[in-house]
Order: C-alpha cells, then sequence, then structure tokens
C-alpha cells in the first residue's frame, strides 16, 4: 500500500456532529410538515439534491420549496432550516487535528455533499471557537454544489484527484457513507469508514503509522 500523502474529508457526521432529526424539526417548524419524508442522512433527493449538485441557486431553491411549506419563507428562515443539520459546537479537538496534519506536511481536502446554506456556515467566523472558518484548517474544500456533481458519482473524486493534481493510491479518504467509500476504492483511493459524528483521529494515525 502507498505512503499516504493527502487526506479527504467528508463534512457533516465526519467534521461536524450531523444531527438528522435536528434539521428534520428545524424544516417542519419552517413550515415543512413532510420533512421527515424528504430529507435525507446522506444523498438528497428531489429539489433538495437540485440544490446540493449546483442545479439550482438558493433563490430558485426557495421558490420551489415554497409550494410545499406552509409558513412564507425567507432567505435567513431557511438558512436556520439547514443548519438544524448541525447538531453541536465543532469539535475543536477535531479541528486542531486538522491543522497539525498539515503542519506535518500532509494535503488536506474537503470532499462533501453540500449546499450553499451550510457552507455560508461553514465558511463564516461562527464555524469555530477560535472564529476562524472551515477553509482556514484545509488546503481547498471541493462542495457538491460547486463541482456540480454529488458523492457516490465517481466524477466528484476525479475532479479532485485532477483539479489538486493527487494521486488516488496516495489519498486517504474519510466518510461515514459505505457508498460513498465504495465509489472511491474503485478509484483506488484508500478509504476509512468512520462512525458518523465519532472521533476517528487515533484510526488516522493507525493508517499514517
Amino acid at each position: 500500500m502507498c505512503m499516504i500523502k493527502n487526506i479527504a474529508f467528508d463534512f457533516g457526521g465526519v467534521i461536524f456532529d450531523l444531527d438528522y432529526e435536528g434539521a428534520i424539526a428545524a424544516f417542519r417548524q419552517m413550515g415543512l410538515p413532510d420533512a421527515d419524508q424528504r430529507l435525507d442522512r446522506y444523498h438528497q433527493r428531489g429539489i433538495f439534491e437540485d440544490l446540493e449538485s449546483g442545479r439550482i441557486g438558493p433563490e430558485a431553491f426557495i421558490q420551489a420549496l415554497q409550494p410545499l411549506c406552509t409558513r412564507p419563507l425567507t432567505m435567513d428562515a431557511v438558512r436556520t432550516a439547514w443548519l438544524g443539520y448541525v447538531g453541536a459546537p465543532v469539535n475543536e479537538q477535531k479541528l486542531a487535528y486538522l491543522d497539525e496534519l498539515r503542519r506535518r506536511g500532509y494535503r488536506t481536502f474537503l470532499l462533501s455533499n453540500t449546499n450553499p446554506f451550510v457552507q455560508s456556515w461553514a465558511e463564516s467566523a461562527s464555524f469555530s471557537a477560535s472564529g476562524r472558518p472551515l477553509g482556514s484548517f484545509l488546503e481547498k474544500c471541493y462542495t457538491s454544489y460547486e463541482v456540480g456533481i454529488m458523492k457516490p458519482d465517481e466524477g466528484i473524486f476525479r475532479h479532485m484527484l485532477s483539479d489538486a493534481a493527487i494521486r488516488p493510491e496516495e489519498t486517504l479518504f474519510l466518510d461515514d457513507s459505505p457508498a460513498n467509500i465504495a465509489a472511491a476504492e474503485a478509484l483506488g483511493i484508500q478509504t476509512l469508514l468512520v462512525q458518523k459524528n465519532g472521533d476517528w483521529r487515533n484510526d488516522v494515525e493507525s493508517r499514517l503509522a
């Protein structure tokens, strides 16, 4: 097995704790009564997938969502609902570890199915207790809505490998979705299936040893 030089991380459930039930409650409070039928833990569907795949933007998403809701929608209300997925303050020990990995010479990336509402929080001072945005902890973030492809489609993995000029066999990918892990493995990427919302630092260290 090749030496690992690059590490790519999923976002929800890996870097921050993902609260699926919290998201359902937040969307219901906003006026979406069947939120549990429309939201997903790993891969969104319908207009939610359209948003996360970049086929529509925030304004078009709100226009499509409004007929499904019992209350008038605003950009702030929809953003608050999406942030229902954020289950707790981001673990500062994980963020410190991301810094440590970069100091040790590893190239680190985000590879995530996400959307502009969640990413606006991630790239703000509210993301961490130190006031640093997500991007300051990583070399580059590859998000589904910006790339225009969602995991587990191999296209988003190929985009990252090509754009970052990294080799799959020298890259470790962390995700809590078996389907996403399988897609990465099919391209020759080393993988680590982690427990949702778990602490994966020791497991990464074992792979780097």
